[in-house]
């Protein structure tokens, strides 16, 4: 049997509590892991002086895989999210999130099963910002005035988007990629390029080259993955009315940000949803949904977002078969409803005593037996 070494950072909140479970599913599955435990998160900064290690980062370099529990970004203020700086460390320029339907989850649909291939790296999410009232705020309004690119009010901040030929060929390619390796039928661009042509219209042209090169003519394509691109407000709303017209969806990175909540809602929420960041050196699994300090440390939390993530960590490993009998004994549970958390309760109306995050846990060990 081959010994796996994975980077584990249980993250923060409850992060120690679903990493804690994560680990007893995957040892159940039979999959052998060495876990070499890091940190990051609020609680480094005493110690590190930051919230994100080099020794870390160090870590997931040598190992090139990591699963993490959330980890908690003050909202405005404070440190930049320990997520972003890991997907710009390691250029991690995929963010990955499968979303499926789980029967008894209290979803609002029951036939989701689509993939969100968001572009990483850049977008506004780059973190190129000019503070209000800034000197090199001011240069740039005046910059931007003098050009007559447009009329820029003194008390703006401002946030730059790039978007480049060369990242956004690399995640269509993947998207693409991805689809043929998954049996996968349709690839979707989502764009703004009706008023942002220069970056997300160049985003669309782009996808449209690397649609063309892999032979996927229109919608309709036969015999190939098929391609097509939708306006990012009317995704939405096709999104919220009919989701299963959609398979594999690519994204820039803010729009993929948003989408993917979007889609997590659709079937139950983000204690479901789980994610990976990856690029062509290393891989971060993790949980979509936040450290939730306010039950910290209750036994309250819900496991399933980051079991999930483990199943996908499985996948990259090679170890299929454990990934989908982590997945089947997911389902199984939530579909005898006996032991669900208190979030999926409330969504689904049931009547019964909540579980914990332990009793959950053994549930899907006990489906894994």
């Amino acid at each position: 049997m081959t010994k796996h070494s994975v980077v584990l950072i249980p993250g923060d909140g409850i992060g120690v509590e679903t990493s804690a479970a994560m680990q007893r599913v995957v040892a159940a599955s039979g999959v052998d892991i060495d876990w070499a435990v890091a940190q990051a998160g609020a609680g480094c900064i005493d110690e590190f002086g930051t919230p994100l290690p080099d020794e870390t980062v160090q870590a997931i370099r040598e190992r090139k895989t990591a699963i993490k529990g959330p980890v908690t970004t003050p909202v405005g203020t404070g440190f930049r999210s320990v997520n972003v700086a890991l997907r710009k460390m390691l250029s991690l320029y995929v963010n990955l999130r499968p979303v499926m339907s789980i029967p008894g989850a209290g979803g609002r649909y029951d036939d989701v099963n689509l993939v969100i291939v968001r572009e990483n790296t850049e977008d506004l999410y780059a973190g190129i910002e000019f503070e209000v009232g800034a000197p090199d705020t001011k240069e740039l309004i005046a910059f931007v005035n003098d050009h007559e690119k447009g009329s820029i009010s003194e008390d703006s901040g401002i946030s730059i988007k790039p978007i480049s030929v060369h990242a956004t060929r690399d995640i269509v390619d993947y998207a693409f990629d991805y689809a043929e390796r998954n049996g996968r039928r349709r690839v979707t661009a989502v764009h703004k390029a009706n008023i942002m042509k220069h970056s997300d219209g160049l985003f669309l042209r782009v996808a449209c080259e690397v649609a063309e090169e892999r032979g996927a003519v229109g919608a309709d394509a036969a015999g190939a993955i098929a391609f097509d691109d939708r306006i990012v407000d009317a995704f939405c709303m096709n999104m919220v009315m009919n989701p299963s017209q959609f398979d594999v969806i690519v994204f820039p990175n803010l729009y993929g940000d948003i989408a993917s909540d979007l889609a997590a809602g659709l079937v139950g929420g983000l204690g479901l949803a789980p994610g990976a960041n990856i690029g062509k050196e290393c891989a971060v699994f993790e949980a979509v949904h936040g450290s939730a300090p306010d039950i910290a440390g209750k036994n309250l939390a819900n496991p399933t977002a980051q079991i999930l993530s483990a199943a996908m960590m499985l996948d990259h490993l090679g170890e299929r078969e454990s990934a989908e009998r982590i997945r089947a004994g997911i389902r199984a549970v939530y579909a005898k409803g006996e032991h669900l958390t208190a979030d999926i309760r409330r969504a689904d109306g049931g009547s019964a005593r909540a579980a914990t995050c332990t009793e959950f846990t053994d549930a899907v060990v006990q489906e894994l037996l």
